[in-house]
């Protein structure tokens, strides 16, 4: 018997697919600034989309949008293909989810997401009924009488959750929702909450700084800086096939080298200083003789070796000034004849084994023609 794949969720490839959440050329100015700049994108159904971008970059203020605390200075928004700007925050289906939580601390964790269904006018066997929902689902229920304090910073995010999710919103917002917990704890709440997110089908949307979060709990990344989306792809895109310096820069660790381009058949070879041989690499943007270009790789697409490797088009000799110890993984960093420093990363499979490979050593870094991303500028 043939196992039934899980199907692919990506709504955004499917022309026939209506999206839940428009913005159509977007602008947002305070005074002489511009904190959202032209902005159009479509966001869909049961999306888990993260908003990643530094500080000052409009992810906060998009979002507040949304919410209905801003309203746009040009441009619409459209919720379910209507246009929200008229609509009050408190009578739009979106709940948003602040990172201090905002419990209140005289009330029990039942009687926190009680609450807004208690506004609503909810009681009897209904509120019961979906109170006790909401503790199931974010498996609460043994603290349902203790009061906020009594109880954890990862089970405070919870009820938290729970309260903005009883009332079925179709989007939820959460603002930086980890930002109090500790990493190992914050960790572990991503996969609760792309669990419940599952669950529920409700689209979330959630402003973050940390890389790692967004490409754990994301279905898609905006890249976000001076108010524009520089670039909107899956996790696994936008790491593998940036579109600009920035997006590469911005996620994850690379090594950036800057160099003049020469088309050479199926690949580019790329001149980057004196004292070494040129890199090949392969792209399908087309380069001229000439032209700048910057080669992004990874550290763990380049392999350090003390021999000279076989069968390589890419393999530069260099001298390791430092080396970093991360467990799973030691960082080397290699500098080459003409002062660049690359990074190259190698797993750390065997638990006790002598490094072959010391500071001040003469090594030779190596890639294939394949594992790197050519950009212009």
């Amino acid at each position: 018997m043939t196992e039934a794949l899980r199907p692919v969720f990506a709504p955004w490839n499917d022309p026939d697919e209506k999206p839940l959440i428009q913005f159509k050329n977007v602008t947002k100015r305070f005074g002489d600034f511009t904190a959202i700049d032209d902005l159009t994108i479509d966001i869909f159904e049961r999306e888990f989309f993260a908003l990643l971008g530094p500080s000052g970059c409009g992810k906060t203020t998009l979002m507040r949008m949304l919410a209905g605390f801003e309203t746009p200075t040009e441009g619409t928004i459209l919720l379910s293909g209507q246009d929200i700007a008229p609509i009050q925050p408190n009578k739009r289906a979106v709940n948003m989810m602040f990172q201090s939580y905002a419990l209140f601390p005289h009330l029990s964790v039942w009687e926190n997401i009680a609450f807004g269904l208690k506004r609503e006018g909810m009681k009897g066997d209904a509120l019961n009924s979906r109170v006790d929902e909401m503790l199931r689902l974010t498996r609460l229920e043994r603290f349902a009488k203790r009061k906020p304090h009594q109880i954890s910073g990862g089970q405070r995010q919870r009820v938290a959750l729970a309260r903005s999710l009883a009332k079925a919103p179709k989007l939820l917002l959460l603002d930086e929702p980890l930002g109090a917990l500790d990493k190992k704890l914050r960790q572990d709440t991503q996969f609760e909450l792309m669990d419940i997110q599952e669950k529920t089908g409700t689209t979330f949307v959630i402003v973050t700084h940390d890389q790692e979060e967004a490409m754990t709990v994301a279905s898609r990344i905006a890249v976000m800086d001076e108010g524009r989306m520089i670039q909107v792809d899956t996790p696994a895109r936008i790491y593998e096939a940036p579109n600009t310096v920035y997006v590469a820069d911005f996620i994850g660790d690379v090594n950036i080298i800057e160099g003049r381009a020469t088309p050479s058949g199926e690949h580019v070879q790329i001149a980057w200083g004196e004292g070494v041989s040129d890199i090949t690499g392969t792209t399908d943007t087309s380069f001229e003789k000439g032209d700048k270009v910057h080669f992004a790789i990874r550290p763990e697409k380049v392999s350090v070796n003390v021999e000279k490797p076989d069968d390589t088009p890419n393999a530069f000799q260099g001298k390791v000034l430092d080396i970093a110890y991360l467990g799973n993984l030691s960082t080397y960093h290699v500098e080459m004849p003409n002062g660049q420093i690359i990074k190259a990363q190698s797993a750390n499979t065997r638990r006790l084994s002598r490094r072959a490979i010391t500071w001040d050593d003469t090594v030779w870094i190596s890639f294939t023609a394949t594992a790197g991303v050519l950009l212009k500028g």
